[in-house]
């Protein structure tokens, strides 16, 4: 397993000797938000964008970031520059609560950290012939928000694993279909694309996607009906390691003719050009100095 330096309040250290005091509020009260992106070698995907969501999770949930997003730019490239062996690697930026003589209220110290590890990759199969989900009857705990409770991601993806599938698609009482645990959802019909923009997460690999496809399709915002997968003709997630992955199977719902639609590889194809023109221009913020 690869080793890794990470940032931890102002400080570069070995992830194995990496940590937060035990009153840190992320700890012991779940305070805290976090963000994810991913390199392409060692260009960062949409760092900006990243960033950016990272301060909207933190006021959502009234928390002061220890430093201006393009201060936090600057690390992400710094912890990648004392990392030359990181390629094709996550970037998860942490900001928690900060230490905590209460245990509960905040001191104005919040923590600021950032990990990289190796992307792991998909099963090849998911791209070629789709992929599974299953449905969950939950809700999100704050959906804007990308908040450290996962609680409910966690129970529902080891449901998922149990049933074979790569994701839990949540089911709202009314029936609705939002998002996965970690993946933003889309389905196809009549060649228009469907996907829900209410009390979802605002994934930035979504909106590249929604980008890639906003010249080619019809778009309809809004979020699909348990009854209404049946008769949609393709479905796909999106994620930051997933990029756009195939679905052919809901629960007991075959997706179309169960195989991987034309829609969909259409839209995987103009995706990785976007990702290809936009990982060669230079890394967001590796001009500006400490």
């Amino acid at each position: 397993m690869t080793s890794y330096t990470y940032y931890v309040n102002g400080e570069f250290v070995s992830s194995e000797e990496a940590g937060l005091p035990l009153n840190d509020l992320g700890i012991v009260r779940g305070y805290g938000v976090f963000d994810l992106l991913r390199t392409y070698g060692r260009s960062p995907f949409r760092l900006a964008q990243h960033l950016e969501r990272l301060q909207r999770s933190a006021a959502r949930i009234d928390l002061t970031l220890p430093k201006p997003i393009d201060e936090i730019g600057r690390i992400v490239n710094q912890t990648l520059q004392v990392n030359p062996q990181a390629s094709d690697v996550s970037i998860r930026i942490v900001v928690t609560g900060g230490t905590s003589a209460s245990f509960l209220m905040p001191e104005d110290h919040p923590s600021l950290i950032v990990m990289l590890a190796a992307v792991n990759p998909s099963n090849p199969a998911h791209f070629l012939d789709g992929a599974k989900l299953i449905t969950v009857d939950h809700e999100r705990f704050m959906p804007t928000v990308k908040s450290l409770n996962y609680i409910t991601a966690i129970i529902s993806l080891k449901e998922a694993r149990k049933n074979g599938a790569v994701e839990a698609l949540y089911r709202t009482h009314d029936g609705l279909v939002t998002e996965c645990t970690t993946s933003n959802f889309f389905a196809f019909r009549d060649g228009r694309l469907i996907t829900s923009d209410v009390q979802v997460l605002d994934g930035v690999t979504r909106g590249a996607a929604l980008d890639a496809a906003e010249d080619i399709y019809e778009i309809d915002y809004r979020p699909l009906s348990y009854a209404e997968l049946a008769t949609v003709d393709e479905a796909f997630i999106t994620s930051t390691t997933k990029e756009i992955m195939p679905i052919v199977r809901i629960n007991d719902i075959v997706i179309g003719d169960g195989a991987v639609g034309v829609h969909t590889r259409r839209l995987m194809s103009v995706l990785h050009e976007l990702i290809r023109r936009e990982t060669a221009q230079p890394i967001p913020y590796a001009s500006m100095k400490s």
